[in-house]
């Protein structure tokens, strides 16, 4: 490989002067390769040993409903007094609908419980991006093959699977059939054999709607929580399973649990602001009407990523569950798939439902019993406080400015270098001080003879360097304060790429959805290119050649790597951002202030390295002889 020559290249043996730059951005990349590996490697493992339900059997089949087990908490049912209940059940399958500008709910009298949770809209934008899913068919949320073995929406939890089963198959007398413009209230009611079930669903003009459910045996009221069982109609990826969480607020103290940590079946009867699930676009958020009586129990099951829905059968014969495809002999991997089951203590449960897109706007306009709202449930985890407000930013800027996300992004990504070219130029000055006094620090060290880092001389040396540069008014870290500032807004660009559902789908020229990764390798390849020329026009006073030359292809290479297999949105951004800085550096270097440490840096590099040595003609070469 040739030469690597740099115009701005300092010489000599400034190794010393650098080091502390060069390992805070060698830890940083580390950092963020490490956060990046750790979000595409570490899948949750499969879940513990825990009892699983059995596909359906056919209503004829299904035994009568008896007496439930008593379950902790609840008094026991099995001494209530017997009374004559009359029946009321249906005697066919009926569906009706709920629809407003948002959703299209479809419900079955089986169970009282959702078959299709249609979303109509992915954000909270103007306009509001239509939702669809990766065939560009309206996206239901409601997975499939999932709920086909583990239950569907708003189907009652019992803590006897037997009753459980039941109540999800029995056939409920829906108050109205057909279609339903919201608002609109839908009822459904069953009773058998001393069981009366009553469920009362109410709808508005957003994404929440109100539930109130009860179950009694003889009079006597029977736990039953409302549940969500399993998973999101979205998960057609490992990205999605790999964003699953338990989402929890209790007493306004917010949690996020992955798969790997939840506990099937578990129960949790701390006061709940709000308790349910979520993956990486979607939520299903139980809210109840009195925390200080609501419990939650976590789901946790297995199921089969790339399966259609009629190859994923469970075996419940063995301690450990099986998953296997019967259409597909090559076989694929099970993950985790979680849900929740949330109500009152008391057996009556009233609650309402957030079922929508994870767009922050969204999020905060659903407020809780204590006057709180979801907006927790959107977690840029450690990195929230930088995360959020580029957020609100962005956001701005695509209502406002740019409707096009990716023109949004292109036009945000020049106002943020906008906002931090006074850091950049206040970067130069600092490296244009430490030139001048460069010499200066040379002697110091001439003095100490360049003591290795272990010898207790080196502690006085550096003692001495540090107290000449802040007499002379210069602080050894002036230099890199763009790329301090610089670092946390791109971390925080990663997250945050990850988790906007606004993004999903979202067009710009050839990218048809910039929350995934260029099919095409365009903008990872074009990284490469404007990384390496934003470092070799940049100045980099004081730092040892060999150093350079690493740093001006570890840089490219780590950026292509970056942008490889994430979302093409944080390509568009970190290239726009390179370009810009081209632009601006290509600019400072043609100032009085750039032609200056240039200067310092030639002069530095001819004291270091001598004048140039006069070329002597090549002398006659003698062939040798055997």
């Amino acid at each position: 490989m040739a030469e690597f020559k740099n115009p701005n290249q300092a010489g000599g043996g400034g190794g010393r002067d650098s080091q502390s730059l060069l390992v805070m951005l060698v830890l940083m990349f580390v950092a963020i390769i490490g956060l990046y590996w750790w979000q595409n490697h570490n899948q949750p493992p499969a879940p513990p040993a825990q009892p699983q339900t059995t596909q359906s059997a056919p209503a004829s089949q299904l035994p009568p409903l008896t007496a439930p087990a008593a379950v902790p908490g609840t008094a026991s049912t099995a001494t209530a007094p017997a009374s004559s209940t009359p029946a009321v059940q249906a005697s066919a399958e009926t569906t009706t609908t709920v629809e407003n500008e948002l959703y299209k709910i479809t419900f079955s009298n089986r169970g009282g419980q959702v078959i299709h949770w249609i979303i109509k809209h992915c954000g909270g934008g103007n306009p509001q991006p239509t939702c669809t899913d990766d065939h560009g068919q309206p996206l239901d949320l409601v997975h499939e093959g999932a709920a086909k073995i583990y239950g569907y929406p708003l189907s009652l939890y019992a803590y006897d699977a037997g009753l459980r089963q039941n109540l999800a198959q029995a056939l409920y007398v829906p108050s109205a059939t057909g279609t339903l413009q919201a608002p609109a209230t839908l009822t459904f009611n069953y009773s058998a054999n001393g069981y009366v079930v009553r469920k009362t669903f109410t709808f508005g003009d957003d994404y929440v709607i109100h539930a109130d459910t009860d179950l009694t045996f003889n009079g006597a009221p029977v736990r039953a929580l409302l549940s969500w069982p399993s998973g999101f109609g979205d998960m057609d990826n490992t990205n999605a399973f790999a964003n699953e969480q338990l989402d929890i607020s209790t007493a306004g103290k917010d949690s996020h649990d992955a798969p790997k940590n939840i506990v099937g079946g578990a129960t949790t009867t701390e006061p709940l602001d709000f308790a349910g699930v979520s993956d990486q676009y979607f939520a299903a958020i139980f809210i109840p009407d009195q925390p200080q009586d609501a419990s939650l129990v976590s789901l946790q099951n297995l199921i089969l990523t790339d399966a259609p829905a009629h190859g994923i059968a469970v075996s419940t014969t063995k301690a450990q569950p099986t998953t296997t495809v019967k259409d597909n002999p090559k076989g694929t991997v099970a993950l985790p798939i979680i849900g929740a089951a949330v109500g009152s203590t008391s057996g009556h449960n009233k609650l309402r439902l957030f079922v929508g897109p994870k767009a922050l706007l969204v999020l905060k306009s659903v407020t809780t019993a204590n006057g709180d709202n979801l907006g927790p449930v959107l977690s840029f985890g450690f990195w929230t406080i930088v995360a959020k407000p580029l957020y609100y930013a962005l956001h701005f800027v695509q209502e406002h400015m740019a409707p096009n996300w990716g023109w949004a992004i292109i036009l945000f990504t020049v106002l943020i270098n906008l906002v931090v070219l006074p850091l950049r130029i206040q970067g130069m000055r600092s490296a244009l001080k430490m030139q001048r006094i460069q010499p200066q620090i040379d002697l110091i060290k001439a003095k100490y003879k360049n003591p290795k880092p272990t010898d207790p001389k080196a502690a006085d040396m550096n003692a001495e360097v540090m107290a000449y540069q802040k007499s002379q008014g210069v602080s050894m870290f002036g230099g890199c304060i763009p790329t301090l500032v610089q670092m946390p807004l791109l971390i925080a660009f990663f997250y945050m790429m990850n988790k906007i559902v606004e993004l999903r789908h979202a067009h710009w020229f050839y990218l048809h959805d910039l929350s995934q990764p260029d099919p095409y390798h365009i903008l990872p390849l074009l990284m490469f290119a404007t990384s390496f020329l934003a470092q070799y026009y940049t100045p980099s006073p004081g730092v040892d050649p060999a150093q350079q030359k690493m740093m001006a292809f570890m840089m490219p290479v780590f950026s292509a790597y970056m942008t490889w297999n994430y979302a093409s949105a944080l390509g568009l951004y970190w290239n726009v951002g390179n370009f810009i800085m081209i632009i601006q550096q290509q600019i400072m270097n043609r100032t009085k202030l750039g032609s200056e440490i240039r200067e310092l840096q030639k002069k530095r590099a001819q004291r270091t390295t001598g004048p140039p040595q006069k070329q002597q003609p090549n002398p006659k070469i003698i062939p040798g002889r055997r």
